[in-house]
């Protein structure tokens, strides 16, 4: 088992780390919107968010050695369920293979974001 780090992702804000890779695939932890150049969130509603949140999945696992095309599972969690068809829109843009997904609302979310998504994906 290997940790994954990288700067061009958050930094953990707790005991763990940002992904492990372990039998040919990848588990990340749940990202949220920290913006790693400045550490703190990212500006505007849940479309930045969610962008900024794909952002650092993307670099952890590009730091893992994958890609979002390699994502089987995601499982996403949305401070307000009503923000899901803006949330749907963006996280589209990002996950054009279509993994399988789990999506709850209603949430308290760390640092107050709006949205929080953590991945599953297969090493290349």
């Amino acid at each position: 088992m290997t940790d994954v780090y990288t700067a061009n992702a958050p930094a953990a804000i707790g005991p763990y780390t940002q992904a492990k890779k372990i039998g040919g695939m990848v588990y990340t932890s749940g990202q949220i919107a920290i913006v790693p150049s400045t550490g703190e969130i990212a500006e505007g509603g849940i479309e930045d968010q969610t962008r900024q949140v794909c952002e650092n999945l993307k670099a952890v696992l590009e730091a893992a050695g994958t890609t979002l095309d390699r994502v089987v599972k995601t499982t996403c969690f949305l401070h307000d369920i009503k923000d899901f068809a803006a949330f749907n829109a963006v996280y589209a843009e990002y996950f054009t293979a279509k993994p399988a997904r789990s999506c709850v609302g209603g949430l308290d979310l760390p640092k107050g974001v709006l949205v929080e998504v953590e991945v599953i994906a297969e090493l290349k």
